[in-house]
């Protein structure tokens, strides 16, 4: 059952969650979470129910959010598995209803590409689903939406809308889903601690491109690591550690496989034609962040 989510924070967001747990245990994307102070949900009947943060996981991208009351009427999803789907079979993703009384939407898009995900805000997933048509919904809630097979069963959790959704450099509008495959392993451990293992990793605080080759910086987090360092957008990522890297997967893949990850790490950078080596001191972005209130 597919709800809609308000989240109030230092900036009010919404967007859609589906129901998996017999406790009312929403699933959706984390993102939508980041530093909220207040959680609601609004049903299809169009009530309000606040909501309490469970968890959000950085490594996967989902969250994870509980009512404080009960949703009357309302089943959890039955589970599937995103490694079954095959390219060019039909799906089906459905938004929560709106605030102000719209019925949920439902899109029916087909798989165009299995494939690995880069996101420039060091977010890698080694799997990621991308289908065409995009979801579009009027209410504009894909964050967050499942997205089902053709048995009903929930293979993904919407996060993105993307230009090029077959990987193959022509535009073709799409919506990345991230696989309900990440979450079965890792269900419990959200529960139990509010995020996986998976998420304690280095984080410098960087928003990068892979262009031609190259990992340019185009943005750098107040007060982060890098920003401490004195990176700054334009410069070009060359190395970590001494190891040469030319994509964002290899450039976080190497920096989140170090031994200690709290060590210091060298980035070997490229401003104009000067090249240099910076120390940074990586810190782990779930101690950044303003948790909500349960996490």
């Amino acid at each position: 059952m597919p709800v809609l989510l308000s989240m109030a924070g230092p900036c009010r967001r919404s967007g859609s969650g589906v129901v998996i747990g017999p406790d009312g245990l929403i699933l959706t994307i984390g993102y939508l979470m980041l530093e909220a102070q207040q959680i609601e949900i609004i049903t299809q009947d169009n009530k309000i129910v606040p909501a309490v943060a469970v968890a959000y996981d950085i490594a996967t991208g989902f969250g994870l959010i509980r009512p404080l009351l009960p949703l009357p009427g309302v089943t959890p999803v039955a589970l599937g598995k995103a490694q079954d789907l095959r390219s060019g079979e039909p799906l089906m993703a459905s938004t929560g209803a709106t605030a102000t009384g719209q019925q949920s939407d439902v899109s029916i898009t087909q798989l165009v590409s299995k494939r690995s995900f880069s996101g420039t805000w060091e977010y890698h997933i080694d799997t990621a689903l991308f289908t065409s048509p995009p979801v579009t919904a009027g209410n504009g809630n894909h964050s967050g939406a499942p997205l089902f097979n053709q048995k009903g069963e929930l293979v993904g959790i919407g996060s993105l809308l993307v230009m090029d959704a077959t990987g193959e450099n022509r535009r073709m509008p799409g919506n990345m889903f991230v696989p309900i495959d990440l979450l079965t392993p890792i269900l419990a451990e959200l529960q139990r601690s509010g995020s996986s293992s998976l998420s304690n990793r280095p984080w410098l605080g960087l928003i990068s491109s892979e262009q031609g080759g190259q990992i340019q910086i185009m943005r750098v987090s107040a007060d982060s690591p890098a920003d401490d360092a004195g990176l700054e957008p334009g410069f070009v990522v060359l190395a970590v550690d001494g190891m040469e890297v030319t994509t964002l997967e290899s450039f976080y893949k190497k920096l989140w496989a170090r031994a200690t990850p709290s060590d210091p790490v060298r980035l070997t950078v490229r401003r104009d034609q000067e090249v240099m080596t910076i120390e940074l001191q990586p810190r782990s972005r779930m101690l950044t962040l303003k948790k909500p209130a349960g996490i």
